[in-house]
């Protein structure tokens, strides 16, 4: 399996552990939430080592090759992603931090905004991982 196949399972299981995760608060079980939300955020930290490795040590960028509505519709799910992405990092740090100190009013109101974001930032690295890596065309013969 590959770098970014991996990444990609990394993603799937982040955004599998968040809706797990809504579901159990949402029902009352907050010890399981808790263990849900531990998991989506180690999977979404290895993920990130696993990207930044990769885009440092191994390979820099992966064109996109498609022109036309389909590289405009690429190049604004690219950009929404990378800039939730780097807005995610602060916000999950903040409302892990309102959890731990009990303060769940506004741990609540954090993790309204959070949690969405989070759930598009882990979704759409998924979706282009196969943009990328199974739906992009093969480069042009010199």
């Amino acid at each position: 399996m590959t770098l970014p196949a991996i990444n990609a399972l990394l993603n799937t299981s982040a955004s599998l552990l968040l809706v797990a995760g809504l579901v159990a608060i949402k029902g009352g079980r907050r010890e399981l939430h808790r263990k849900l939300m531990f998991g989506a955020a180690a999977a979404s930290a290895a993920f990130l080592a696993c990207y930044l490795y990769y885009h440092f040590a191994i390979q820099t960028t992966m064109p996109y090759r498609e022109t036309g509505w389909k590289k405009q519709a690429y190049l604004v799910l690219l950009l929404t992603h990378t800039v939730l992405a780097m807005v995610n990092v602060p916000l999950v740090l903040r409302t892990f931090w309102l959890a731990h100190r009990e303060d769940w009013e506004r741990h609540k109101r954090w993790a309204k905004w959070t949690f969405p974001i989070w759930l598009y930032v882990s979704v759409t690295g998924v979706v282009i991982y196969f943009v990328l890596y199974h739906w992009n065309p093969p480069p042009a013969l010199p």
